[in-house]
């Protein structure tokens, strides 16, 4: 026997029952269960607020609302694709459970205005759950940044060894990276926030609804001024979506990183067992999977912002069915980045660092080099000459297999006059002192710089605007 539909009244045939399946999202959409009951007790206060409810009416239906709930969570199999999507399915419940004056509750409000705010609502947490995610991963940075303030590393440009940082700076990049992330949600949220139950199906209602007892009871920011725009925008959704692809792409350069420190050719981490797993033909394999895969996800998040750009693309107004394709994507993206941040968290805190490695490294790649030609500078000689003196003490010692402190005063001297024809300045001892590669990292003076005085304040400073955005 075919479900009745609650909108069936114009029609005469059922459905075909594949049409019914495509036209069908509640495999989706169940997972605003909590904000279609949320929105739904709100309407039926306001319902009574402006006299449409009797008092015991708009109460029988708020209980009946929590114990649909209540089914739904306990009995999954409730959900019915007869009824189309998550809106329908609690209607219907809700009138098996306490009869006729369960149809009251539709009253004021079209599925389109009640969508949009459900779909609002969901956005609007899983943007705080995403914000609280962040914060917990750049913690774990901090963390790590702290413990390894003055640990020597080599950092990098072309993927060629530059100039020697320490760790504790580089982690620190990623941590700005996601402070950018939360700035953005920050911002977004307002315009996420805006209530849009009352617009009805495009035009507005014919009855005097309370919209700011909703916006109040429901938590929004503000009100949707505009009644066609409150039931068709999706920009909200699409922003989100544009900084979910920013945290993983984040997320993604990473986890890039991770994988090749904890490779055999560089040996600057080690990841935790549990975050690792083995070849089923090579016994000595350790694999960082979970790093490869917040890699291969990003592919994923960015195909969703895509999606829902194309689906919005051409549409005309107000409400399509095409927007029932707009929850997939948000969701999908909330959940893989969630677990995302949450795995890449507890990778950071239960990761080893070989800082010896990272040192060795620092030691046999010229990284000393820039620092060379700064000295050079401070005796009065041009950077580029400079530059180009430098240049030619790597030429030396890399062709005599040596390193820039292996090389004598005497060759430093003849390059200087080979190059600066004519000179009378002496290069002295001091030379080796300003290409000592550990102590390039103190000798960088200017703020935001890899010294660990600047990247202390930076901990402290990222610590403080943390505790501000919880």
């Amino acid at each position: 026997m075919a479900v009745p539909k609650l909108w069936g009244g114009r029609f005469d045939g059922n459905c075909d029952p594949l049409a019914e399946a495509y036209n069908a999202s509640i495999d989706i959409d169940q997972v605003m269960l909590a904000e279609d009951i949320q929105g739904s007790i709100a309407h039926s206060k306001m319902l009574f607020e402006i006299n449409v409810l009797t008092f015991e009416e708009q109460q029988a239906i708020e209980q009946g609302l929590l114990a649909v709930e209540q089914d739904f969570m306990a009995h999954p199999e409730l959900f019915s694709a007869a009824q189309e999507d998550i809106h329908m399915n609690v209607e219907y419940q809700l009138t098996l459970k306490i009869g006729d004056v369960a149809k009251k509750l539709h009253t004021a409000r079209s599925r389109n205005d009640q969508v949009a705010l459900d779909f609002r609502l969901y956005t609007m947490k899983q943007n705080r759950l995403l914000k609280e995610g962040l914060i917990l991963l750049m913690q774990g940075l901090l963390t790590q940044a702290k413990t390894h303030a003055a640990s020597i590393m080599p950092g990098y440009t072309h993927m060629q060894r530059a100039q020697p940082i320490t760790l504790g700076f580089h982690l620190l990049t990623y941590v700005e990276m996601f402070k950018r992330d939360l700035e953005r949600l920050e911002e977004q949220y307002p315009r996420i926030a805006r209530m849009p139950l009352g617009a009805g199906a495009l035009a507005g209602l014919p009855y005097k609804t309370d919209r700011e007892f909703l916006k109040n009871a429901l938590g929004f920011d503000s009100v949707a001024t505009h009644a066609m725009d409150a039931v068709s925008d999706r920009d909200f959704a699409v922003e989100f979506l544009a900084t979910g692809a920013l945290i993983q792409m984040h997320l993604s350069r990473l986890a890039e990183e991770l994988i090749l420190w904890s490779s055999s050719e560089f040996k600057f981490i080690k990841l935790s067992d549990a975050y690792c797993t083995g070849s089923s033909i090579m016994p000595q394999k350790r694999n960082p999977d979970v790093a490869e895969l917040i890699r291969g996800k990003t592919g994923r998040i960015y195909g969703n912002l895509l999606n829902l750009l194309t689906t919005l693309k051409a549409l005309p107004l107000a409400y399509n069915k095409d927007l029932q394709e707009d929850k997939e994507p948000l969701i999908d993206t909330a959940k893989q980045l969630m677990l995302a941040l949450t795995l890449m968290t507890r990778m950071i805190d239960s990761a080893t660092f070989n800082t010896d490695r990272m040192l060795q490294a620092v030691k046999e790649g010229f990284l000393n080099a820039t620092d060379l030609a700064d000295y050079l500078v401070g005796l009065g000689i041009p950077f580029r000459t400079a530059h180009e003196i430098s240049g030619k003490a790597v030429k030396l010692a890399e062709g005599s297999g040596r390193d820039l402190e292996s090389l004598a005063l005497y060759e430093y001297q003849a390059i200087l006059e080979a190059v600066v024809s004519g000179t009378d300045l002496q290069l002295g001892s001091e030379l080796f002192e300003s290409i000592d590669p550990c102590r390039s990292v103190s000798q960088k003076l200017s703020p935001g710089s890899t010294a660990v005085s600047e990247v202390e304040k930076m901990i402290s400073d990222n610590k403080k605007l943390i505790e501000k955005m919880k």
